[in-house]
């Protein structure tokens, strides 16, 4: 980005500012993403001054270039319930504008607990910052907004009419993190691009599909966040639905911005929904043991920190496939994978040398370790005939050296370049909620009942292995 521009991280000391990005901007400050002229403001309740704000990154200040990109830190201390601090920030705004002979463009972070977004919206309207500083000039005004974005449909949908009024579709920027991961974009490539996995991508070969989403720490200092939201709201209804799209999805008809979108939203539609009253058979709830002990959680808590399903996607491309799905805190290790078990058919030929159990498997790691693993079955070395399976694997840090972008980067350039490509759209939200929704409310109804307990550092409830082996599989 060559143009000057303020970004206002409304919660600008909280941990997502702290953690991701003002480590990200840093980052992308270092490798000259950013132009010469740009401010970036801090608005939250603290009473700070510029160099306070400046000094609470201590973790980044002994890192080279600090200074000089700490110098592009501003702070405005303000309630995000009250106007003062509005106020106080137009003055802010405008003595950039001024300082820089031009309105600048401004880029609203909404990187604060959910519960506040409604305040903060009805300040950018009322005080007209969501308009720019005048003369046509919202067009260069954008709005960030991170997950979650409601709690259910009903509030996802009240709060997508609340942006709509004040901003324009193509103003809103809509984060979910996970599509800015390497091995989430490389999905795309890795489907489409290659031409010898595209005609076995289909229920004729895929006998199911599973997704994993572990991670071995509780829910540590966020109690007061995660209490009463859960794991389903927390990563279900975002970041898992992502990768759900990225296997179902049929091919854009272009790589653009839209096509895309059109594409994650149509798969994400197609999701058959598991009624309230089916989820005792196709869902489950866990909590690990000593939660309800945890710093800010209610002693009588039935948040879930695992939760386990099954279903289908209705397209022709995978009918009758099932999709089973699990995410958990306190797992045995932190793994987020993307598993497409296919049909074994080493037993027409082989099956009196003894066929392992599952055959072919391809697995997208998203983290650790960003890659893609083949499973392959080959024959063992030696006199005799003997069948064993091996993996074929590719990551990114031995085939190209690096990494890549951190997503918060990669978000953040595309925030600055308009670039919609990797951020949901209304459509994709209001279809997920939906399906999250009715577990929720099959949740309800079942009560304090289908809430079960499990260790830390297993695989969930026991519930969750009989949800799978039931259809006589296993989870990988």
């Amino acid at each position: 980005m060559n143009s000057p521009f303020v970004m206002i991280i409304f919660g600008g000391t909280g941990d997502l500012a702290q953690n991701k990005l003002i480590p990200a901007l840093f980052s992308l400050f270092n490798q000259n993403f950013l132009p010469k002229d740009f401010f970036i403001i801090g608005f939250s309740r603290r009473d700070y001054n510029d160099d306070e704000f400046r000094d609470f990154f201590k973790e980044l200040s002994e890192k080279p270039n600090w200074r000089e990109f700490s110098n592009h830190l501003y702070y405005q201390k303000g309630d995000f319930t009250k106007e003062e601090g509005y106020k106080e920030l137009i003055e802010k705004l405008n003595a950039f504008d001024k300082k820089m002979g031009a309105c600048i463009t401004r880029f609203f972070y909404l990187a604060t607990p959910p519960e506040n977004y409604e305040a903060i919206l009805d300040y950018l309207q009322s005080t007209e910052l969501a308009e720019g500083c005048g003369q046509g000039s919202n067009k260069w005004t954008r709005l960030i907004i991170e997950k979650p974005f409601g709690k259910d449909l009903e509030t996802a949908i009240s709060l997508d009419k609340k942006l709509s009024k004040i901003f324009e579709e193509k103003q809103i920027f809509r984060v979910d993190h996970y599509l800015g991961k390497e091995t989430v974009q490389n999905m795309l490539a890795f489907r489409f691009a290659n031409g010898i996995f595209e005609p076995v991508w289909n229920k004729n070969f895929i006998d199911h599909v599973q997704i994993t989403f572990s991670e071995k720490k509780g829910i540590e200092e966020r109690g007061q966040f995660f209490d009463g939201v859960g794991i389903l709201r927390d990563v279900g209804q975002n970041h898992l639905m992502q990768l759900i799209a990225g296997v179902g999805m049929e091919m854009p008809r272009s790589f653009t911005k839209e096509d895309l979108r059109d594409a994650r939203a149509n798969v994400i539609k197609a999701i058959r929904c598991i009624e309230p009253d089916e989820v005792s058979g196709l869902v489950v709830r866990g909590q690990y043991e000593d939660y309800k002990d945890e710093k800010n959680v209610s002693s009588d808590s039935q948040t879930e920190t695992f939760a386990a399903f099954k279903f289908f996607i209705e397209t022709p491309r995978f009918e009758g496939v099932p999709f089973y799905v699990r995410a958990g805190k306190k797992m045995p290790k932190d793994e987020v994978t993307i598993s497409i078990v296919f049909l074994q058919t080493c037993h027409i030929l082989f099956k009196e040398y003894g066929c392992p159990e599952i055959g072919n498997v391809l697995t997208i790691r998203i983290q650790p370790d960003e890659g893609i693993y083949l499973r392959v079955i080959a024959k063992k070395p030696g006199s005799k005939l003997a069948l064993e399976t091996v993996n074929m694997l590719f990551t990114y840090e031995e085939s190209f050296k690096t990494k890549g972008l951190e997503a918060y980067e990669k978000i953040l350039i595309d925030i600055f370049n308009g670039d919609q490509m990797l951020f949901n759209r209304s459509d994709e939200l209001a279809n997920s909620w939906d399906f999250i929704t009715k577990i929720l409310k099959g949740w309800e109804k079942e009560g304090e009942k289908g809430l079960k307990t499990y260790k830390p550092e297993t695989w969930g409830p026991k519930e969750a292995q009989e949800l799978i082996e039931r259809d006589g599989r296993k989870w990988l």
